[in-house]
């Protein structure tokens, strides 16, 4: 785990995202990012765009190719779609992210939980309502594969993955320096059903600094 030495009491932006909602904000290059999670196993679904080109997106697959490792820890690189370098892990108190575990869907919830009605807010809810407020002719074809913060999806022996209990805690982050501009978008995940919030959503809180 590696530690930031930067004093967030210089962040120009900070922001408590509740349990359930989204969070959408451009962040320039060479700005710092961080996410919080304030009470501990709070999973922040997460997506970024190149903010001059939203089509170049950060790619799941082109991550973990290029770095090797299913999961995202301090110093991988966030790559797009295209390519690019969006954004740099510099920190990271928790220890490694999910990257293969996807947003949680009231569709989904129906089928894993035998839920009569698809009545439960999920991720890919707030996803939705991040992209069609950001005004820039986005929607639900621009979601893909996420960054799930703080949640913890081991890979079984047989290839097969299992939601486990969280490895965060409170008070832990994930910080990151933009490498071009991007946009962010954060669901903080609603979900009640699997140990990923420890059964209970948290609220995570977001800063950014020069």
């Amino acid at each position: 785990m590696i530690e930031s030495n930067k004093d967030i009491n210089k962040a120009f932006y900070r922001k408590v995202i509740l349990a359930g909602d989204h969070w959408m904000h451009k962040i320039k290059k060479g700005q710092t990012f961080r996410i919080l999670d304030l009470e501990g196993n709070q999973a922040a679904d997460t997506l970024f765009y190149c903010a001059k080109d939203t089509s170049d997106r950060y790619s799941a697959s082109d991550t973990i190719q290029r770095q090797k490792n299913l999961y995202i820890t301090a110093g991988t690189i966030l790559y797009s779609n295209q390519g690019n370098a969006l954004l740099k892990v510099t920190a990271d108190t928790c220890g490694r992210h999910d990257t293969l575990g996807g947003a949680c869907s009231r569709e989904s919830n129906v089928m894993r939980y035998a839920f009569e009605k698809e009545h439960m807010h999920a991720c890919r809810d707030s996803f939705i309502c991040g992209l069609n407020g950001w005004g820039h002719e986005m929607g639900k074809r621009d979601i893909t594969c996420n960054i799930n913060f703080f949640m913890n999806v081991p890979v079984t022996s047989e290839g097969k993955l299992s939601f486990a209990d969280g490895i965060s805690a409170p008070g832990r982050y994930v910080e990151m320096v933009a490498e071009k501009d991007v946009i962010a978008l954060i669901s903080n995940c609603p979900q009640l059903n699997n140990p990923c919030n420890a059964y209970n959503p948290t609220p995570v809180e977001v800063f950014i600094w020069e």
